[in-house]
């Protein structure tokens, strides 16, 4: 991987919107495409009108930039900023009332993490919850794919993943574990309440002691052929039966 490609560059049209649009204050440089074409060009003159310097290069240097991804003819590198954490994440979940947590055990893919992020955004998730050591992290690719979510679905790095649901659980969350050799259905248990959903890492799922501390297991029908799926569609499943749950549940009490 290249020097660029780090947690402080982002790329793509919807990802260098979302910061420009929510954290103009960070964005510490711009790289344009010589022949960009006009949503790229118009972008690169907000950034201008703040005051930060437009560098037109040719598309080599944004490849090399990006490891080869589809920027869009437009790259930005912005400041780093201190990661959320363990505290950070129970500081928040304190103060809701019915929290709503995705946590992602393991799951290294840059793409399926962007993919779940953009999920958890539409699903109106409280928080996403990764692990700080063999996970992914928010890189310029997770941005890319997350068409902005990134920006704006609360993102938490914590030590360990077992102890953080310990704490949750002791904050009267609901910990909803995915596993294939689960008994009951996503739809057969209550999701409409305080409740954080564990889906496991792309190729062997939910590790054991991550496992062990959940509160239910449950599983999504598989009619098919193929005996599961892309952890990203899974999440995005899971996320709006929850949703629709909640909904549900909300409406009746009005």
């Amino acid at each position: 991987m290249c020097e660029f490609m780090d947690n402080s560059i982002v790329f793509g049209i919807h990802p260098v919107s979302a910061v420009l649009e929510r954290e103009p204050e960070n964005i510490l440089s711009v790289w344009l495409l010589e022949s960009s074409e006009n949503k790229a060009r118009e972008l690169a003159g907000e950034l201008e009108n703040l005051g930060i310097k437009i560098q037109l290069v040719k598309r080599k240097t944004l490849d090399s930039m990006t490891d080869g991804a589809n920027h869009q003819g437009i790259v930005i590198k912005i400041k780093s900023s201190k990661q959320a954490g363990d505290n950070d994440l129970l500081d928040l979940i304190s103060g809701v009332k019915k929290p709503f947590i995705l946590i992602l055990d393991d799951v290294t893919d840059p793409h399926n993490l962007g993919a779940c992020l953009r999920s958890a955004d539409g699903a109106g998730v409280t928080a996403v919850v990764v692990s700080k050591d063999h996970a992914a992290g928010l890189n310029g690719t997770v941005r890319k794919v997350a068409c902005g979510a990134a920006e704006s679905v609360p993102f938490f790095t914590v030590t360990n993943i077992s102890r953080i649901i310990k704490a949750l659980k002791e904050l009267g969350v609901w910990i909803v574990g995915t596993a294939g050799e689960a008994e009951k259905l996503v739809y057969d248990v209550d999701l409409s309440g305080p409740v954080a959903i564990v889906m496991g890492a792309e190729d062997k799922g939910m590790r054991r002691l991550t496992r062990e501390n959940c509160d239910e297991l449950v599983k999504l029908p598989m009619n098919g052929s193929v005996s599961s799926l892309n952890v990203s569609v899974a999440t995005g499943i899971v996320l709006y039966e929850a949703l629709r749950q909640r909904t549900v549940s909300a409406a009746r009490n009005v």
